[in-house]
């Protein structure tokens, strides 16, 4: 297996009237996240701990809400929220 990222329930559910800038800041600082991870769990599909809990992450003035599933080698994105609209 290989290190990826995803929307959970799905992009549409997740992304819902988001600015694209922040979108493309979302997905950057995503990227970020599963590297990190690959370097952290080596071999993610061998892990035997329960788990991590949700992280919350400033994104560009925004908010990222995500966990990682280490056995999938997986970075989800669950919940994002854009800056205020000035």
């Amino acid at each position: 297996m290989t290190w990826s990222w995803e929307y959970l329930p799905s992009k549409q559910h997740v992304t819902a009237g988001a600015p694209a800038g922040f979108l493309a800041a979302v997905e950057e600082r995503a990227a970020e996240l599963v590297r990190a991870a690959e370097a952290l769990y080596l071999d993610g599909t061998t892990y035997q701990g329960s788990g991590e809990p949700m992280h919350y992450l400033d994104v560009a003035g925004g908010l990222l809400a995500y966990y990682v599933v280490p056995r999938l080698e997986l970075v989800v994105l669950c919940q994002i929220t854009p800056p205020p609209a000035l």
